[in-house]
């Protein structure tokens, strides 16, 4: 939302309550061609029962808010939408995209409405533009007779290099299915071509996970393929998404949209792209790591110079350019927004100004010379003025974020005020690819903080705080009451004054769970402000909250299972310390044990103690006196980490073997606990 133009309190004051308005526009209007873009896109899978596609309207605030941001954004610039036609090729013959088994992975046609030419107050205007944009799909021509893309078969692009002899293709996509389809779309159109090289930019799974749909493990065993990705990566692709998968997966299911249908009134865009797949991930180890700040590598006949930059929007990352055809490709670190310093899926908190300065090298090494910009989301720029532009807006916004928030930090502004006062300059504004469609201001400021100082304020009423459900009723008690609290609230609704409104209806619905008036005006209001809110990460978790209040929480399955490429990329200490975070501490406190355990074909060694209710191990040691020993080759430890079986079960079943104690299995076993999936976030959302 941009609030140094016109902030939504301000435009809701102004006027009643009230109904959408959508604008039938001309597509020129609209900034987009129809004729020259025949194509929608995927987003949410899941069935749209359990919401109404046709949503709530917009309210007479809303629409208000949403009319001068149109007349106060920049839309006369429209580079942006020739740059994402350019080159463009062919598409499939199907917006869909199946598995082996027939069921939907993709599904392109349900964003078919952002190509109506209407205008949607239910979607903040500058969403809507990036939305629009994003209904790229199909093969692309970059440049001739070298690169190409196919976008909007995922949630990334995949980048296809010609080489002197096959593809040296950059991020594979999410699914093996979505790969394969773009990988035979290149192929079909361009003519056939082996895979010689796969390029992982960085650790997250949307740029690795399709792998196995465009080469197999044979292959680069063989050394037909090679793997290049940068230092750290494996380390990191396992990681980040293992101790605290089960809130992960349930926080990114807010974030993406995944709860919700694709609809003006729903899940309209991923910032980055439209959404997520929903096939097979694999991943295939790198056969070439890239150690150096900045390294060269001829790839199939190309000369390749990859640039390391650690910390950036992945923990594990690097840039490449083509010197020989002055192509700069960003990876991720460049796409057509700013990015989430901090990820409301959750995840380590990123390097706002680490950031900039690799953009900054990036320019002085780059950029300068640089005709071509393309990356692993959105769509290329062209032109070394537009590149030096892009790269320079994105630089600044990162050093300005991580900047100005510590300035207003060193003034006493605190973690729980600072996304109330850190603004972004309005010349920054002015630029589309510094607005805030995948991070927001709001989240990214207290990220840079949280970084910096931690998420304490410094006031000792919030060090040790009681929790929502016991404080809450104290508000109410002394509000007057539920009855009171309502009134007032619809009276802030009635204002426009939405934010107000949410803090009280908050605190009663934590008081109160099964109060369903206080739930439903709290929907209302969460729906106005994820209409309102320009960052699609921003308006899903606000979305898909307002649903799970009118509606209660979806139960579905556990992420349980998984390929088998990713099992074998997970260590066994990784996979051992992962059942740590499952032991109930208090059951677990009588407990104490000391476990060996061998995997023969690997080698490997472990101590596992439980002691003090706590789950350790160390690698590399044998105790000398254990109390139970467990032999297991790796291979068979798999079928356990993908959730295929339980180190009991697999046992039981003569694979592998046990000496000493081996009721001490059983004693673990009772202390672990299965993590529900579908936990309730916001009380009075579980379903009796």
């Amino acid at each position: 939302m941009n609030k140094t133009t016109f902030s939504a309190d301000q435009a809701n004051k102004r006027c009643g309550n009230g109904t959408t308005r959508a604008r039938r526009v001309s597509p020129k209007a609209a900034g987009v061609t129809l004729a020259a873009i025949s194509l929608g896109l995927a987003g949410s899978l899941f069935a749209q029962d359990h919401f109404n596609a046709k949503g709530s309207p917009a309210s007479v605030h809303t629409s208000e808010l949403q009319q001068a941001l149109r007349e106060s954004l920049p839309f006369e610039d429209d580079r942006d939408f020739a740059e994402s036609r350019r080159g463009f090729i062919a598409e499939p013959a199907s917006k869909q995209i199946l598995n082996s088994q027939g069921a939907v992975v993709w599904d392109m046609g349900q964003y078919e409405f952002l190509l109506s030419g209407e205008e949607f107050d239910s979607m903040h205007p500058s969403l809507q533009r990036q939305a629009t944009l994003n209904m790229n799909f199909g093969l692309y021509e970059v440049v001739p007779d070298f690169i190409y893309q196919v976008r909007g078969f995922d949630l990334s692009n995949m980048t296809l290099v010609r080489g002197n002899t096959g593809w040296i293709l950059f991020d594979v996509l999410l699914s093996a299915e979505t790969a394969a389809a773009a990988l035979k779309l290149a192929n079909e159109q361009l003519g056939e071509l082996p895979v010689k090289a796969v390029v992982y930019s960085h650790s997250h799974i949307d740029h690795f996970g399709g792998v196995l749909g465009v080469t197999s493990i044979d292959a680069v065993n063989n050394g037909e393929v090679a793997i290049y990705a940068p230092v750290g990566f494996m380390e990191e692709a396992i990681s980040e998404n293992v101790y605290a998968g089960n809130s992960m997966s349930r926080r990114a299911g807010f974030q993406y949209g995944r709860l919700i249908p694709s609809s003006p009134f729903g899940q309209v865009d991923s910032a980055i792209g439209k959404g997520l797949s929903v096939g097979a991930a694999g991943l295939i180890p790198p056969t070439v790591v890239v150690t150096e700040p900045f390294e060269e590598h001829t790839i199939d006949g190309i000369r390749v110079n990859f640039q390391n930059t650690p910390g950036t929007e992945a923990p594990a990352e690097m840039n490449a350019w083509f010197p020989d055809h002055k192509v700069f490709w960003a990876a991720e670190n460049i796409t057509a927004t700013i990015h989430n310093v901090y990820t409301l899926r959750g995840a380590l908190v990123r390097d706002a100004l680490a950031w900039s300065k690799q953009i900054n090298a990036a320019l002085y090494e780059f950029g300068l010379e640089a005709e071509v910009m393309v990356s692993s989301h959105n769509w290329p720029r062209w032109g070394n003025e537009r590149i030096q532009e892009v790269l320079r807006t994105q630089r600044d916004a990162y050093a300005n974020l991580n900047n100005q928030v510590l300035h207003l930090a060193n003034q006493g502004v605190t973690i729980n005020e600072i996304h109330n006062e850190y603004k972004v300059p309005q010349s920054l504004q002015q630029k589309w690819s510094a607005r805030q469609y995948h991070g927001s201001e709001f989240h990214n400021s207290r990220a840079v903080i949280n970084r910096y100082l931690g998420y304490w304020d410094g006031n000792p009423a919030t060090l040790v705080p009681l929790s929502p459900a016991d404080s809450a009723p104290l508000y109410v008690e002394m509000m007057g009451g539920s009855a009171k609290i309502i009134a007032r609230s619809r009276e802030l609704v009635n204002e426009g004054s939405y934010r107000h409104a949410m803090e009280l209806l908050n605190k009663l619905v934590y008081a109160e769970p099964r109060n369903t008036e206080a739930k439903d005006l709290l929907a209302d209001v969460f729906e106005q402000l994820g209409f309102q809110y320009e960052s699609a990460s921003v308006r899903h978790v606000f979305l898909s909250s307002a649903e799970e209040l009118r509606n209660g929480v979806r139960p579905f399955e556990s992420p349980r299972g998984g390929s088998p490429t990713v099992a074998r990329a997970m260590t066994t200490g990784q996979w051992w310390d992962a059942v740590a975070t499952r032991v109930d501490s208090q059951a677990a406190d009588e407990i104490n044990f000391v476990l060996n355990f061998i995997t023969p074909d690997t080698g490997e060694t472990f101590v596992v103690e439980m002691s003090g209710g706590t789950l350790s191990n160390i690698e590399g040691y044998l105790a000398p006196n254990p109390d139970v020993t467990i032999t297991m080759n790796r291979s068979d430890v798999e079928t356990i980490i993908m959730g295929q079986a339980t180190l009991g079960s697999q046992l039981q079943g003569g694979i592998g073997t046990v000496t000493g104690n081996a009721g001490l299995l059983m004693q673990l076993n009772s202390v672990l606990v299965e993590f529900d999936p579908s936990f309730e976030v916001i009380p009075g959302t579980r379903n009796p």
